[in-house]
């Protein structure tokens, strides 16, 4: 009975195989593989981790400004050190009109005669002390707080806007990785079907010649056309596995994952060739990087008022009080204290003025720049029309070019058979059907990537 049962626990587990390899797999519409990168694309989440620094650098510049408390506790020992007062015995005592002081007053000097009054001096031992001191700061007046508060909160829009930049390049590689590995299968699976169509004539010719009706030479040029075949398969597939690794790696999956695109290639040309593909305007403003460029502008713009509002003065309060837990006899410090600090620049000797003009420089430079990324983006946009026509004509006229190829290798192959035509005929009718299937894919292809990098331009990804 043990036997059977391990027998059965064998088979199952060799039947629900393919089950459970099936259940590890992860098929992707190009919609589902755009919105799965988006959540695990690794520079994605460090684009998200810019905009949380950004958010944490407006609180620091926030808090700059705000109430600063800080509490002390020191303690000071002077290992009994003895300071003596010594005034002089040998000086004539000065002329006091007693009738002009009180009780109080006469027991003041009869204390400062005591420790005074002698050559020899009086002596002050000094104690230890400790105190605890409780301080609270406040800005009061900064022009430079204020315009460092705004060139934090545009720090933070630039962040925005670079993580929209980098969304769309995530999504621009997503869809241009998914177009090449469609691409791919589509001519693995076409040189698979002519692989099989020569291995056809090759059995076929090699019964021709083995009852005398086919020469040696057709046997060994098909044998010649199926090896290469073989090869040309071999290179797709391997440029296969290349595509399905950098697909993985942008999509944050793990190398070993397997994965299968669910949508067909001709179903998405046949999508974009339907659209209106030729009456798209390019908007400026919608841009990515013309947006940061604007916001760069922007902080140029702050840091003029930056460097300017270096010549005004800054106003800060305090108040800090002291709690004196060891106290010496001799102490004159007060417990309770507070003042405000005005601080006036008076002369830098030129190098706010520097810093300034300096500032200023940057604005101009940062303004011509936006003016060259204006024309650079309108001749991209041209040049990328231009790219996008040619392509579709390309791809319509490389359609038609596989059906009339097709045809032509389906005659001679007719033809073949009948012993009209030479292999060599045939092998270059096959040759040319592969080369415009081939031309086909590749224009297919083109013409995918060259209304991705439009959509791109216009940020329609």
């Amino acid at each position: 009975m043990m036997k059977y049962f391990i027998m059965y626990v064998l088979l199952c587990s060799y039947l629900l195989r393919p089950v459970f390899a099936q259940e590890t797999q992860l098929m992707f519409t190009l919609d589902e593989a755009k919105t799965y990168a988006l959540e695990h694309n690794k520079t994605l989440k460090n684009a998200n981790s810019d905009i949380q620094i950004a958010n944490m650098q407006i609180k620091q510049a926030v808090g700059s400004g705000l109430p600063q408390v800080s509490a002390t506790l020191d303690y000071m020992t002077n290992f009994n050190y003895e300071f003596v007062f010594a005034m002089g015995g040998s000086s004539e005592p000065p002329q006091i009109n007693y009738s002009l002081l009180d009780a109080g007053d006469i027991e003041v000097l009869k204390a400062i005669g005591e420790m005074f009054g002698s050559s020899e001096g009086s002596t002050i031992v000094m104690e230890d002390q400790a105190n605890a001191t409780f301080q609270v700061t406040q800005l009061l007046f900064s022009g430079q707080y204020w315009i460092g508060l705004q060139l934090a909160k545009i720090a933070r829009k630039i962040a925005e806007k670079n993580l929209t930049l980098t969304t769309l390049d995530v999504k621009e590689n997503v869809i241009n990785n998914y177009y090449l590995i469609l691409v791919t299968q589509e001519l693995i699976r076409i040189v698979d079907e002519n692989y099989k169509n020569v291995s056809d004539i090759l059995m076929h010719t090699t019964n021709m010649y083995e009852a005398g009706l086919a020469e040696q030479t057709d046997v060994d040029q098909l044998s010649i056309t199926l090896s290469q075949l073989h090869n040309t398969k071999n290179v797709m597939e391997r440029n296969l596995q290349l595509s399905y690794n950098m697909f993985r790696m942008i999509l944050g999956l793990d190398t070993s994952q397997e994965i299968i695109l669910s949508e067909n290639l001709i179903f998405i040309v046949e999508k974009i060739v339907n659209e209106k593909l030729f009456e798209n305007n390019l908007n400026l403003a919608d841009n990515p990087t013309y947006q940061i460029v604007s916001i760069q502008e922007e902080i140029s713009q702050k840091n003029v008022e930056l460097q300017k509002w270096s010549y005004a003065p800054t106003l800060a309060g305090f108040y800090s009080y002291k709690e004196k837990i060891l106290e010496t006899s001799f102490d004159l410090s007060p417990k309770n204290a507070a003042g405000l600090n005005l601080s006036v620049p008076i002369f830098s000797g030129g190098t706010k003025r520097a810093q300034v003009s300096k500032a200023k420089i940057e604005l101009d430079k940062m303004n011509r720049t936006k003016e060259l990324l204006e024309d650079q983006l309108s001749l991209q946009d041209k040049q990328l029309s231009f790219e996008l026509k040619n392509a579709f004509e390309n791809y319509q006229t490389q359609k038609e070019n596989v059906k009339v190829a097709k045809r032509v290798y389906s005659s001679i192959n007719n033809k073949y058979k009948q012993g009209i035509v030479s292999s060599l005929d045939l092998t270059q009718a096959n040759s040319n059907y592969l080369q415009a299937e081939n031309n086909y894919l590749t224009s297919i292809l083109d013409l995918l990537q060259s209304k991705l990098k439009m959509d791109k331009l216009y940020n329609k990804l």
